[in-house]
């Protein structure tokens, strides 16, 4: 069984005053979160990670329970009609076997999401799925090959909004955890090898990572060592490097559970995606909901707060999923 960090469950920090101005951008949200597309998209089922298409008329998520896709964990979709969103489907390019994490290339070409079909490298790997903008139909879904995937698990690839840097979270390459962030350089329509983000990962499991309106700082999501979940996190783009990461307060992370697959859309600028169980306002498991956020150096705005203390390094481990 291939292995995922999922579950229904959420610790996060409450919010605590910051007593000093902070150097790099923090983060200020419009709460509260809402679900979205209850019924539709949010439903008794779990869904993770929500993917808006450029021109906002298609969102495709993972489910891992949702009946009636072809494999275990498929991708869904659903679009736009008037102000509404279609019933789901599962998409034409799902397999038998495990298709999760999707994002839409910035121009709208086609989906990338990650697949432990065969035809990789093993494990999880990363692949792309062509969208012809004529016929608005899906092509054949292409593995990115060994210059990005590895033997181990490759997930949630996200490409930046200018195109040239593709975003993801690996466990199959030498890092500071577990699964650590990475990132590769597109040069003449080839991904390059892939680099850590060495101010960004911890000795644990950093992953499921998404780019902010300045095109730089990343949400991603943290579990530490031991930790009863997982939460999201900011690391603020800052002086040509990332900042410390820092945990995001209860607009988004609940207590005692799993946050994770924050996304953003081209079409909502200033809007979060994110999955969680939140209790006081659930459609059924993990949702998906969405709340309005700027970056902000103003102390008193802002709800990205510090670690409460380090961590040590933990013991390279893999963690079955569900």
């Amino acid at each position: 069984m291939t292995k995922r960090l999922l579950t229904l469950a959420f610790l996060s920090l409450g919010v605590a005053p910051v007593c000093a101005a902070p150097k790099a951008p923090l983060l200020r949200f419009t709460p509260p979160a809402a679900v979205f597309a209850r019924g539709r998209v949010s439903s008794e089922f779990s869904e993770v990670k929500a993917a808006l298409s450029p021109d906002g008329t298609r969102v495709l998520w993972g489910s891992m329970n949702r009946p009636g896709g072809p494999g275990g964990w498929d991708l869904w979709e659903s679009r736009k009609e008037g102000a509404a969103w279609s019933a789901p489907s599962a998409v034409p390019f799902c397999s038998p076997q495990n298709d999760f994490d999707p994002s839409f290339a910035p121009d709208g070409s086609g989906v990338y999401f990650f697949s432990n079909r065969p035809g990789g490298s093993g494990g999880d790997d990363l692949w792309f799925a062509p969208l012809d903008s004529s016929s608005g139909q899906y092509g054949s879904a292409r593995n990115l090959g060994p210059g990005v995937n590895s033997p181990g698990d490759e997930w949630a690839p996200v490409v930046s909004p200018d195109g040239s840097t593709l975003l993801f979270a690996t466990d199959g390459r030498p890092g500071a955890g577990l699964h650590d962030l990475f990132v590769a350089r597109l040069v003449d329509g080839t991904w390059r090898e892939p680099l850590p983000l060495p101010t960004v990962n911890g000795p644990d499991e950093d992953f499921d990572a998404a780019y902010l309106d300045d095109g730089r700082s990343l949400v991603f999501t943290r579990r530490t060592k031991d930790q009863d979940g997982a939460d999201l996190w900011l690391a603020a783009w800052h002086d040509g490097r990332y900042a410390p990461p820092r945990r995001l307060g209860h607009e988004v992370n609940t207590e005692k559970g799993w946050n994770l697959g924050p996304s953003t859309a081209a079409a909502e600028p200033g809007v979060l995606y994110f999955s969680s169980h939140r209790p006081d306002d659930t459609a059924g498991r993990l949702d998906i909901y969405r709340i309005g956020y700027r970056l902000t150096t103003t102390p008193a705005d802002a709800t990205g707060l510090p670690d409460r203390e380090p961590r040590p390094a933990s013991p390279k481990k893999t963690v079955d999923r569900p």
